[in-house]
């Protein structure tokens, strides 16, 4: 587990977890996939931790998915193309159903799934140079297992806005379209950070939970079935034409056939 990501707990319960593949811009390999659920099972089960920060080390939040993790599924048959869109799947739904608060402390770029790691926490505070993008579709692929996470944080008509096109957004425009709350400048965001962990020292963490589960039930559905077809939206993808160009492309240094 702790070669990708680390865990650490100071005496007041609050957890930070950190995505540790600063040299691959924290992108979502396999590893760091089963890595981040099980740090979720953990951090859920340990009635000291309070609260949970996001974080991650280098420079970028996180990029997005492995390329390599990517290409691997081209080569791979359809049960275990649909294997691994689960263990994506499931990572996210751990996060997001995580009882404890979740804090996304976003140091840098957050690119396709590192948007979606933004969406399953309660609350992001991002810096001001931080760039954003879901950049599935440049790739020839679709922000599947993300995307229930994303427009529940952005909502349908402000994801339309991004979910498709692969463009690149600032912090700014993050910040309005409700995927960060604050922005802090690098050198106050832990404090930015600690405002958002603080009230909950106060509060009972048994009730926190119970007030998270119900704000989820509460919300737009985010049950097995939406993430079965996710998964099998993506898998379809995979199989497709246009993904095995798009990555070819990106590991050939070459444009796609599509891009103008």
């Amino acid at each position: 587990m702790m070669q990708t990501i680390r865990i650490e707990v100071d005496p007041r319960g609050v957890a930070h977890l950190w995505l540790a593949r600063p040299d691959k811009h924290n992108a979502l390999s396999a590893e760091m996939i089963h890595a981040l659920t099980e740090a979720a099972a953990l951090l859920a089960d340990d009635s000291a931790v309070r609260v949970v920060v996001l974080a991650a080390e280098g420079k970028s939040f996180c990029a997005g998915g492995d390329l390599g993790w990517m290409q691997d599924q081209m080569r791979a048959n359809a049960d275990t193309r649909r294997a691994a869109a689960r263990e994506l799947a499931g990572m996210l739904n751990a996060l997001n159903t995580l009882p404890k608060p979740l804090i996304g402390r976003v140091q840098g770029n957050a690119f396709g799934g590192g948007i979606g790691m933004i969406s399953v926490c309660d609350v992001a505070i991002s810096v001001p140079e931080a760039r954003f993008a879901l950049t599935e579709t440049r790739l020839g692929l679709i922000p599947a297992t993300i995307g229930p996470y994303v427009v529940a944080r952005l909502g349908e008509a402000r994801a339309r806005r991004v979910f498709m096109s692969g463009r690149a957004f600032g912090a700014d425009e993050a910040m309005r379209f409700d995927l960060v709350a604050r922005i802090a400048g690098a050198d106050q965001l832990d404090a930015a950070v600690e405002a958002e962990v603080a009230p909950y020292l106060s509060c009972a963490p048994g009730a926190v939970a119970a007030a998270k589960r119900l704000v989820r039930d509460l919300g737009p559905r985010l049950d097995q079935q939406v993430i079965d077809h996710t998964v099998e939206a993506l898998v379809r993808v995979w199989e497709g034409d246009e993904a095995p160009e798009g990555i070819a492309a990106f590991f050939d240094k070459r444009k796609p056939h599509w891009q103008v």
